[in-house]
């Protein structure tokens, strides 16, 4: 089960952290990814991490905005999101994989979802 939190009302250039919090399996051994959803477009690929903190990868849109982390002992990911843009609005998904140790930053890849949480950047 993932649940995702954090989602907010925001200005242009400011920050927001979301939160996804996961139970259910034993967290370490799952990549982690996020996603978005923008009224009217296709869900989309934004960040992922591995099971190792080391491994990631962005989005070209987001690349040096925003950061992914996770905290496994908290079995918690993060998304760290910086000089936001309007674009940026949208509903953010946190996604994982059945199997262990699958590095995909696919959608069609993630068998697990969060219920998403609304990102709001205002110009």
């Amino acid at each position: 089960q993932l649940q995702a939190s954090g989602g907010g009302l925001v200005q242009a250039g400011g920050s927001l952290r979301l939160s996804c919090a996961a139970s259910g399996r034993t967290f370490t051994l799952y990549t982690m990814n996020w996603f978005r959803q923008a009224p009217g477009k296709v869900r989309e690929f934004v960040a992922l991490i591995g099971t190792s903190a080391g491994s990631t990868s962005y989005a070209d849109s987001v690349k040096g905005r925003f950061t992914i982390s996770r905290d496994n002992a908290q079995n918690t990911v993060y998304l760290q999101m910086n000089s936001l843009k309007p674009e940026d609005t949208a509903v953010y998904y946190c996604a994982s994989p059945r199997r262990s140790y699958y590095y995909s930053a696919s959608l069609d890849d993630m068998d697990y979802w969060g219920k998403g949480t609304l990102v709001t950047v205002s110009s």
